[in-house]
């Protein structure tokens, strides 16, 4: 026997729900009645009027396992162990209560399907929503999307991953049942409400948006808030391209230009460097240098950090020899609010892969902005190189690259930042004059092995001394990186099975990258607990746990350098070694001629 359920509202009027009553007792078929009018009351009316065709409800025993429930094509299949559950809820449960949210959420769920299926519905197809859902658009293939959601952290729900309709639908459970969904998920909670024209009350979202640095510096809590309304610009930041092969076309990132607390926004804000962040797509968190082979078949993550602008510059300009470019985006601040928005959404839910060609830092750069802000979606922007991209966004009017004709201007302002290998050549001709040394080219004289190097620091007077120690704190840092990289392949790579003896360097090694790894995926900091945009309980656990772990992994890794040196092979130990004595008898020679010269003493 059919019993029609008509609920009597006028907002309910269209939605016409049978429950099969055959083999249910009164008890069950009343409590079906009593589920379906509570689920339907929290339906909007466009939603309701949207279904207007009977749709058959049937309890049944036979789903599989950990499934609740079915939308076939006019009939809803419901696990019947949830109406027991919801028949021997509390009389006053709400909708807290996990038997009253499941029964709940199974009904409103499977509704969402058939309401996707209407004409009005068809959120599943709607570019918008997948673009903010994470089907993101692929830059190879035009009009195409990626097959799989990497937005796979922090999620409510896994099964949301599965396709565009279970997104939806799971998504729908959260916009009617949870008030927290607006402030953990706010860009779909707007599209939801602007869709079916109603607001919710919600709680106050905690404010700002947060990120985890992972480079923080000692004493500085790597938990930071931004607040949108001190956001005054956001540029594309280029770092310009070299002669290796994975850095040929440069790297995108974008610069947030943060005003200084007190600050009023304006052109000033350009001056606060020390404020600026910097959004990055990047491989490792604190890696130049990467495998191409790796690089080409998807085997790093991809992720987005937030980093300290004077890190990158410092990074680019002084290790790699790159300028930089900082090009400001003419976009508005609602703009650069939602733009600010997705960018938290990728730091805490996505866990891409890295690919080479398809999915880049120029990629993953074109689709943040594409996703972030829905102007730029309707651009023709997709390009698989940053300075491609950078060439579509200034053909398209958004980039101005104007602030660049003016050389010297660009470089006071911040507009660029200019590579260190002219000043560290002005430093050497310093030097070159003073100890008429043989090089011609600063390169030349870098390349020298360090014990060649030693003799003339002696003769420098104060002058030519404080340039070659900005030349030896370069090659240092040179050093430094070429011996991270070959500890990173003797340890971890195809070596590591022939280094028994060190295995008490690998597994500090490997403890040093598990920490890392908590810094490098924020979510894993939050594993069990809530979904999207950290609120405010969560960021004050954040807030002392991050602490906890940057200052473990900067003493693992102070421990983990002197413990894995002896593992370097002997020539670039002992080229570590020497630079690292340059930089103090220099220190040292400098602190002897001040004193000579009646100056102040260096320490």
């Amino acid at each position: 026997m059919l019993c029609l359920l008509a609920c009597a509202a006028p907002a309910q009027a269209a939605l016409q729900l049978q429950p099969v009553e055959a083999g249910l007792t009164p008890a069950q078929a009343a409590a079906t009645r009593q589920l379906l009018d509570e689920a339907t009351r929290r339906l909007p009316q466009s939603w309701t009027q949207a279904l207007d065709s009977r749709i058959a409800i049937e309890w049944r025993d036979d789903l599989p396992e950990h499934v609740h429930g079915r939308a076939q094509a006019r009939r809803m299949l419901l696990d019947v162990a949830l109406l027991d559950d919801w028949m021997t809820r509390p009389v006053d449960a709400d909708d807290r209560d996990p038997a009253t949210r499941a029964a709940l959420t199974a009904v409103i769920h499977e509704l969402a399907h058939f309401y996707d299926r209407t004409p009005r519905g068809r959120l599943s197809r709607d570019p918008r929503l997948l673009d903010l859902a994470g089907w993101q658009v692929s830059p190879m293939r035009l009009g195409s999307r990626t097959t799989h959601n990497a937005f796979s952290e922090r999620t409510p729900d896994r099964y949301e991953l599965a396709s565009p309709a279970e997104f939806v639908a799971v998504n729908l459970e959260y916009f009617l049942l949870d008030p927290a969904y607006a402030c953990r998920r706010p860009a779909l909670y707007r599209y939801f409400a602007t869709h079916f024209g109603v607001t919710a009350p919600h709680p106050a979202c905690a404010p700002g948006l947060v990120y985890v640095q992972a480079n923080a510096d000692a004493g500085q809590s790597p938990l930071l808030q931004i607040d949108p309304e001190r956001v005054f610009a956001i540029d594309y930041l280029l770092a310009e391209g070299n002669d290796r092969a994975m850095s040929r076309w440069g790297h995108s990132m974008l610069r947030l230009v943060i005003c200084a607390p007190g600050r009023e926004r304006g052109p000033d804000c350009r001056l606060d460097l020390q404020h600026h962040r910097v959004l990055s797509f990047r491989a490792f968190v604190d890696d130049v240098q990467i495998s191409s082979w790796r690089g080409l078949t998807g085997s790093y993550p991809s992720r987005l950090f937030l980093l300290p602008l004077q890190q990158v510059v410092d990074e680019y300009t002084k290790v790699e020899l790159r300028g930089l470019q900082s090009i400001p985006l003419r976009i508005g601040r609602d703009e650069i609010a939602m733009l600010l928005e997705r960018a938290a959404r990728l730091h805490w839910s996505y866990d891409g892969r890295y690919y080479f060609l398809a999915n880049n830092c120029a990629v993953e750069t074109f689709k943040l902005l594409h996703d972030g802000v829905p102007r730029l979606a309707g651009e023709r922007l997709a390009s698989i190189t940053p300075t491609g991209l950078l060439r579509r966004l200034q053909r398209s009017g958004i980039a101005d690259a104007s602030v660049l004709d003016d050389g010297e201007r660009a470089r006071r302002l911040g507009y660029y930042f200019e590579p260190a290998d002219a000043h560290y050549q002005a430093m050497f001709d310093v030097a070159k004059q003073a100890l008429d040394l043989p090089q011609a080219r600063v390169e030349d004289w870098l390349e020298l092995p360090p014990g060649k190097r030693a003799p003339w620091l002696e003769r420098a007077d104060l002058r030519a001394s404080a340039a070659l120690l900005l030349l030896e704190q370069a090659a240092l840092r040179r050093h430094e990186l070429l011996a991270r990289d070959e500890l990173k392949q003797r340890f971890l790579g195809k070596e590591s099975h022939h280094h028994e003896k060190a295995a008490d360097t690998l597994a500090a090694l490997r403890d040093y990258l598990r920490l890392e790894g908590f810094l490098s995926r924020p979510a894993a900091l939050l594993a069990d607990s809530g979904y999207g945009l950290p609120q405010q309980a969560e960021r004050e656990a954040l807030a002392q746990q991050s602490a906890d772990l940057a200052t473990q992994w900067r003493q693992r890794g102070d421990a983990l350098r002197e413990q894995a040196r002896r593992w370097l092979p002997p020539p670039s130990r002992e080229a570590l070694a020497a630079t690292e004595a340059n930089v103090a008898a220099l220190g040292q020679h400098l602190r002897e001629l001040h004193r000579q010269q009646g100056g102040l003493q260096l320490h």
